[in-house]
């Protein structure tokens, strides 16, 4: 358990040390007018809010009030006829906080809900620009606890924590106002317990906020390890490490449970002492308030009104604690909201140094291209290339040689540090990210399908494919086979991440894609790694109807599928060893050879016998 501990701190302290960089105070400040700015276009919402709250905070503590002038005024002096009139006028009061009540908690939900939909919109199309990078270094698991629970947090603020906390301020000193006026001397015992009251209070504070932290803390760690067992149940259950992931699981929601069971017992002494704090008031006003009743210098009326301020009074006060659990999680939610909507978007070039490309013309050149994904572990080293436009050129070499790093940086899906590239003469850093996406399409070895119908992953949305297009598209590639075999064909809806498709279908659609994408640049990078001899033929056929007019770069693992291409590049440990075409690769006896025979080993043996 205390491995677990550790490695929670050590998650807390690289993702959630903002709070500990600044002073709480500026932190608090600073979230607060950045979580505001997301309800100021709402402003009649908000107005209403809080003329409803305001207007609404005198109406509980006329209560005693009246009570005061019902006792003292009608009741002493049997004047029934009063009595009446003041227990109309105090139904009439509670009838309209009621109504107060209703109204402002409308307005307050419909605010905190139009607010928390433009903080969803926001991070939504924030992730979608953010850099490749960020994912690679963040959970799935914990970028879902940033866009569900945290941005549900800001929903309880933003609806029932700052406009209610205006109300019960102001219904605070209407109450201590009107307890001013009804007794000064009594006003003052009970406001001799409010040092005790802020001390307790801000001392609870500190604590909660830190338990809170912790709480977010570890239900991100829940939701990443959820997400990654979830997706890699088939391995956990094809190596029997279900015991072991188990125990896992079980000090990670330990570590959970712990956490929140520290916030629960802040919680369990806070709340009782203010009870405890609210009935010490109402005994010293009982005490002192006896012997001034008995010399006639206080009416029973103050004093039995006073009683219920004491209820009144100490009851805002424990709606603001209650608001202070509100808004001590909202506070650390939104640190971590704001931490993502500050990480840096994927760079666009500046206006002036902006070029617009229609399309790929000439060539693409590799120019001395240093890149790493870690600092000074260099993936590639000195790359320089150049791609004709109409050609075919092939990257091969061993896993990790860097064949689909290359291919990440054309796609601009990391920058590189040292060298360039260009398309056409232009700097890939001035080609604006969406011209730059519609010229390279790149059919992926994993292929990524959403969950809806096959007609929808195919057209991926745009409504100006149109269904003849589709269906053209699919009997080139030689898709339309399995799709017409569908229950419903191409309103077949596919499951979350293509479940229920095979690889070389799922493969298959995705070929459907890039030529329905149409793009001047098509990358294939091990396209036909996962699929059988049959699918392999269907797309090796389909592919060269794909590559016709087209410039290609095939990254392939099978050399079989490369051996018509143009040119070869042949990668090792990040650098260019060879390039040929097929023949003179064979012919050089080097590592494209050493490969070749690894696949076909039978020439090998010919060779020998010969």
């Amino acid at each position: 358990m205390r491995g677990t501990a550790n490695t929670a701190s050590g998650f807390r302290t690289q993702q959630d040390e903002t709070l500990g960089k600044r002073k709480k105070g500026s932190v608090d400040r600073y979230i607060i007018k950045r979580m505001l700015g997301y309800i100021k276009p709402f402003k009649g919402l908000v107005a209403a809010s809080v003329l409803l709250t305001a207007g609404g905070a005198i109406l509980t503590p006329l209560r005693p009030w009246l009570t005061r002038i019902a006792i003292d005024d009608h009741i002493t002096k049997g004047d029934l006829h009063g009595l009446g009139v003041i227990s109309m006028i105090l139904l009439a009061v509670i009838v309209l906080d009621g109504f107060k009540q209703y109204a402002a908690t409308w307005f307050t939900q419909l605010l905190g809900q139009k607010a928390v939909y433009a903080i969803r919109l926001d991070i939504f199309r924030h992730l979608q620009r953010l850099p490749i990078r960020y994912f690679d270094r963040n959970p799935v698991g914990r970028i879902i606890t940033r866009t569900t629970n945290d941005v549900e947090s800001l929903n309880e603020m933003l609806s029932s924590g700052l406009i209610t906390i205006i109300g019960d301020i102001l219904q605070l000193l209407l109450i201590v106002v009107m307890m001013f006026l009804s007794d000064w001397r009594l006003t003052l015992v009970v406001l001799s317990i409010l040092p005790v009251m802020i001390y307790s209070t801000m001392a609870f504070k500190n604590r909660v906020r830190q338990a809170f932290t912790d709480v977010r803390t570890h239900l991100a760690r829940l939701n990443s390890f959820f997400q990654e067992h979830i997706t890699g149940m088939k391995v956990v259950q094809l190596f029997a490490r279900e015991e072991a992931e188990f125990a896992k699981h079980s000090a990670i929601n330990a570590d959970h449970r712990d956490a929140n069971i520290r916030s629960v017992h802040y919680f369990s002494i806070y709340f009782p002492l203010i009870e405890f704090l609210s009935s010490l008031a109402a005994g010293l006003v009982v005490w002192f308030s006896a012997s001034w009743v008995l010399k006639g210098s206080l009416s029973v009326g103050v004093v039995v009104s006073f009683v219920q301020y004491i209820w009144l009074f100490f009851r805002p006060l424990q709606h603001l604690s209650d608001r202070f659990n509100i808004m001590q999680t909202a506070i650390t939610s939104s640190d971590r909201i704001i931490k993502l909507l500050e990480e840096p978007l994927e760079p666009e070039p500046e206006e002036e140094n902006r070029s617009v490309i229609d399309g790929f013309h000439d060539s693409i050149v590799f120019d001395k291209v240093w890149f790493a994904y870690n600092e000074n572990h260099w993936v590639l080293q000195d790359i320089s290339l150049e791609i004709k436009a109409g050609e075919t050129v092939a990257i091969v070499g061993a896993t990790g040689s860097g064949k689909t790093t290359l291919t990440n940086i054309l796609s601009r899906f990391y920058p590189y540090e040292k060298g360039s590239v260009t398309i056409d003469g232009i700097e890939l850093s001035r080609i604006p990210g969406a011209q730059l996406r519609r010229l390279v399409g790149v059919v992926m070895q994993d292929v990524v399908l959403f969950a809806g119908t096959i007609r929808e992953n195919l057209s991926f949305g745009d409504p100006s494919i149109s269904d003849e297009k589709i269906r053209e598209a699919a009997r080139t590639v030689g898709a339309n086979r399995f799709i017409e075999k569908l229950p419903g064909g191409y309103d077949y809806r596919i499951r979350e991440n293509g479940s229920g498709l095979s690889a070389g279908q799922k493969q298959l659609l995705a070929f459907v894609r890039a030529l329905l994408y149409n793009p001047d640049i098509l990358v294939l990078d091990e396209a036909t790694s996962s699929v059988d001899t049959e699918t392999e033929t269907l797309i090796e056929q389909a592919t060269d109807r794909l590559m016709q007019h087209r410039t290609s770069i095939i990254i392939a693992h099978r050399l079989s599928t490369i051996q018509h291409a143009d040119r070869i590049v042949v990668l090792h440990k990040g650098t260019i060893r060879e390039t040929g075409t097929h023949q003179e690769l064979l012919a050089q006896r080097g590592l494209y050879y050493k490969l070749y025979l690894l696949q076909h080993p039978e020439r090998g043996r010919m060779e020998g016998a010969a």
